[in-house]
């Protein structure tokens, strides 16, 4: 299987793949994407990243079946205590992208986030905003320490959130039954 590997960013057309000129069956593309590709993208809540994707295109006479294989690291906040945590990132993803006469109105009506449409006359696919995507989605949805008051975590703010919590359930047991006293009234009436 043939492979293509661009520098880091080279340049925006290291993301395109010219379609038209592969033979039917499965090619192998490599690209290696670091803070840089994702500041171009827009705003981002992590740093140092460095993330390889393997993409394996697979050809047909009318469509082309993507995997993408994600895989990196990067350092995020931590959304409980707000201290700096390495994480690992991995995950899969599938596209289908089909060759058809109107790509516009067919995009704006497929409803599967996974199937693409693009024009016959299309030579060349760009899978930059596919990359930037699912790296994203590859980061856990609660980016947490570990274990609470591991190597990671800030003690300040555990200790703080305990505090704050043990306030916040003192209030609710006696609100709690604040309400509970109205309706022994109503009863006895």
């Amino acid at each position: 299987m043939p492979s293509f590997k661009p520098s880091v960013m080279a340049n925006k057309r290291a993301f395109e793949i010219a379609f038209v000129g592969l033979k039917p069956g499965v090619h192998e593309f490599n690209y290696e994407v670091d803070d840089k590709f994702f500041a171009d993208k827009g705003a981002i809540d992590f740093t140092n990243c460095s993330a390889s994707i393997k993409l394996l295109l697979d050809k047909k006479s009318s469509f082309m079946l993507l995997k993408f294989e994600i895989g990196g690291k990067a350092d995020v906040q931590c959304d409980r205590c707000g201290n700096p945590l390495p994480i690992d990132t991995w995950d899969e993803f599938n596209m289908v992208v089909k060759l058809v006469e109107d790509p516009d109105e067919m995009n704006e009506q497929e409803e599967d986030p996974d199937v693409f449409y693009i024009s016959r006359n299309e030579s060349h696919i760009d899978v930059s905003n596919w990359i930037y995507e699912f790296v994203l989605l590859s980061f856990p949805f609660q980016k947490m320490c570990a274990q609470i008051g591991g190597p990671y975590c800030n003690k300040e703010v555990l200790q703080k959130l305990k505090s704050m919590e043990q306030n916040v359930t003192e209030i609710q047991s006696t609100d709690l039954w604040k309400g509970l006293e109205q309706f022994k009234k109503i009863k006895k009436k």
